[in-house]
């Protein structure tokens, strides 16, 4: 082989491995924390690298977390035109408080859009929250006078809905968040490209439930094939958490244990540089840095840990 043929395959080589590791995916979380800081709970930005296609992934913060993206430079529009034009949609993965309340207190001021959740979540919203007496009812289902300002979209599990106003689609799944108490997992997907959200969750070990090996057996194939560009999980509490006292969450000890199944399902190896983002980790702040300690030394998957911070923009 000539040292020019040489040349050529290692340019294309290069070109074939950046194109691999372009990013698909523009994040910025609006809140990453779960428990009692009102100002930061779980709220994630995603849009299709170069857009401003942006859904919200759970709603717990959304003005604070606006105005912090601002102030880091991400966004250089105002707060409202963020809030009412650059976020298409809401995705609700269960309607407690801290995963609901920022859609709640800002939809006065919001615009026009879609709220997405599976049957029982929407539900719970629209009996509890847009009732007309505990808030006004500003969607087109449900109790009270129905002021149509959002469309009340319930997803099908399993089923692929268009989300609109995006080029992008999404799948819920079930999860066990304490048993029976439901929550959703969205696989959301833009061309060939995918991320996989997941609300609060219990280990199927704990929950006495086959939700998370369900949810692997879809996704295995995704990672198989490059696919799948990060999977956002949440890992609420240290190691030492008693099962009894964890309240459908899952600990650094839980989230190896199921990364396993998942390599086991997608190949050994498969995982090795994968994204992992870390979510709804809760207070104190001792534990926060616990939890980071006990995963980056379980980590023999080498999977590649994210621990997003809020207002701070990253890619998949």
């Amino acid at each position: 082989m000539t040292s020019i043929n040489r040349y050529f395959i290692g340019l294309f080589l290069i070109s074939i491995q950046m194109l691999a590791q372009k990013a698909a995916f523009d994040v910025v979380p609006l809140g990453v924390k779960g428990g009692i800081d009102e100002k930061n709970l779980s709220a994630y930005l995603v849009a299709p690298i170069n857009t401003h296609d942006y859904i919200c992934l759970d709603a717990g913060t959304i003005n604070a977390g606006i105005e912090k993206a601002i102030s880091n430079k991400v966004f250089k529009v105002s707060t409202s035109e963020v809030l009412r034009k650059y976020i298409k949609g809401y995705f609700i993965s269960h309607a407690h408080l801290d995963h609901v309340s920022g859609l709640i207190i800002n939809s006065p001021a919001d615009s026009s859009k879609t709220v997405y959740a599976t049957k029982k979540c929407m539900e719970m919203m629209e009996k509890h929250y847009f009732n007309g007496e505990t808030w006004a009812n500003f969607g087109d289902e449900g109790m009270g006078f129905q002021l149509k300002k959002y469309h009340f979209q319930t997803l099908g599990i399993g089923e692929q809905t268009k989300i609109t106003n995006t080029s992008m689609t999404v799948e819920a799944f079930p999860l066990s968040h304490g048993n029976p108490f439901e929550s959703t997992a969205f696989l959301v997907q833009n061309g060939n490209d995918a991320i996989l959200y997941l609300g609060d969750t219990g280990p199927d070990s704990v929950e006495k439930s086959n939700d998370l090996s369900e949810l692997w057996k879809a996704v295995a194939p995704l990672l198989q094939q490059k696919k799948l560009r990060g999977i956002f999980i949440e890992v609420s509490f240290p190691s030492e958490q008693p099962d009894t006292s964890l309240f459908g969450h899952l600990t650094p000890n839980h989230l190896m244990r199921e990364l396993h199944k998942l390599e086991e399902l997608a190949g050994k190896g498969a995982l090795k540089n994968f994204k992992i983002i870390i979510t709804h980790m809760k207070p104190p702040t001792k534990n926060s840095i616990k939890i980071k300690e006990q995963l980056q030394k379980q980590n023999d998957l080498g999977v590649q840990l994210l621990f997003p911070e809020q207002g701070k923009r990253f890619e998949l």
